[in-house]
């Protein structure tokens, strides 16, 4: 918790719950990246908070952005961004979409199959392509792989038929699973992208782009590996793969740039002892689950660093919950969370690192309540 986030959550001020991100820390993980990886340039994956105080502090830091929808697209360019800036990075997009991301200067695209192709080649003609190339996501904490990708095959296919479209065959990416913990995922998925490009340049096209994804971790309960370590290994695999031929690289990270620059404040509504079998144990309820916001904790995937300022209390594990009328609103029963055991309702609790995705998962009134209100500092 930076010492500005701790100074607000200390203040106890606002009705909870809500989300305060450090919009100076953003910058500066941003400049970290940057400093990390001089070679890649960055494209923002506005889905992990689209909030316009980030976008516009990413902006005048000159990165890019790699928007999910044709909404992310409009946000995007109301904070300032240049339509070149902007990469259109979601395989499935409806028409409409494609032809008004277009039409408002747009011009990179992204697909995985032909029939998206073909849709492109209709809206957004001349446009520069690139194929999503489907990896292995072992070692992500939240995987990607079941819904995106294509085969290394499919992907040298549609890059061959977009030049036949009329469109501008520009390279490969792939995503390797968010909150990856190992750099030997990125080795290997630019070892596959390099095949591809080696396919299509035997008939002729010349790909000048890899974008290697997010995926970068940051920490919550466990260490991580630092982002210098991902980027001497990807430099390395990179050197191998592509020699003194490497192409302009893309990155998009979501989860680095904004997690560990906020935190959720909660107050505890409810300090019990459970005897039923299957629930035994002390739970605790706060006034956010996983339909406030906290949806990375389904299957515990994200398990998210929780305090009190009361933490030299005694404490004790507890099953964490949300306040919801659903018996799916549990958060954390497997791997329980240690906090003070006098905690009691109306005492707060501040939930790191969760400047990503929180906001965006946010319902907008499941049981009635309302979304967390969302704080920029």
């Amino acid at each position: 918790m930076t010492p500005k986030l701790k100074m607000f959550f200390s203040e106890g001020a606002l009705p909870t719950p809500y989300l305060a991100v450090d919009l100076d820390r953003v910058a500066k993980q941003y400049r970290r990246m940057v400093k990390a990886m001089p070679w890649a340039k960055v494209f923002y994956a506005v889905k992990a908070n689209p909030a316009a105080p980030i976008l516009k502090t990413l902006v005048r830091a000159k990165a890019g952005f790699d928007a999910a929808s044709i909404e992310e697209v409009r946000q995007c360019l109301a904070a300032g961004c240049a339509p070149s800036d902007i990469s259109y990075g979601n395989p499935i997009k409806k028409s409409a979409s494609i032809a008004e991301a277009a039409s408002l200067g747009v011009r990179l695209f992204v697909c995985d199959s032909e029939e998206e192709l073909q849709k492109i080649a209709q809206h957004a003609p001349g446009a520069k392509i690139y194929t999503r190339l489907g990896v292995d996501n072992e070692g992500a904490d939240w995987p990607l792989s079941q819904k995106f990708g294509a085969s290394a095959s499919t992907c040298a296919s549609l890059l061959r038929k977009a030049s036949d479209l009329g469109l501008i065959p520009y390279g490969v990416s792939f995503h390797v699973g968010s909150q990856q913990g190992s750099p030997a995922a990125y080795i290997d998925a630019i070892h596959q992208a390099a095949r591809i490009f080696q396919d299509v340049a035997a008939h002729g096209i010349k790909l000048t782009m890899l974008n290697i994804g997010g995926g970068f971790p940051v920490q919550y309960r466990a260490p991580v590996p630092e982002i210098e370590r991902f980027a001497s290994e990807i430099d390395a695999a990179l050197t191998t793969a592509f020699g003194a031929a490497r192409p302009f690289i893309m990155s998009e990270p979501g989860r680095y740039l904004v997690a560990e620059a906020g935190i959720v404040c909660s107050e505890v509504v409810l300090n019990a002892r459970r005897e039923l079998p299957g629930q035994e144990g002390d739970w605790l309820y706060l006034d956010i689950g996983r339909f406030g916001g906290l949806a990375e904790t389904e299957d515990e995937a994200i398990r998210y660093d929780i305090v009190s300022l009361r933490q030299q209390a005694p404490q004790r594990p507890f099953v964490l919950a949300g306040p919801t009328c659903d018996g799916v609103d549990i958060l954390y029963r497997k791997n329980k969370v240690s906090l003070p055991s006098d905690l009691k309702e109306g005492d707060r609790v501040a939930l790191l690192a969760a400047g990503a995705y929180v906001s965006t998962y946010s319902s907008q009134g499941f049981n009635g309540f309302a979304p967390l209100s969302e704080h920029y500092i």
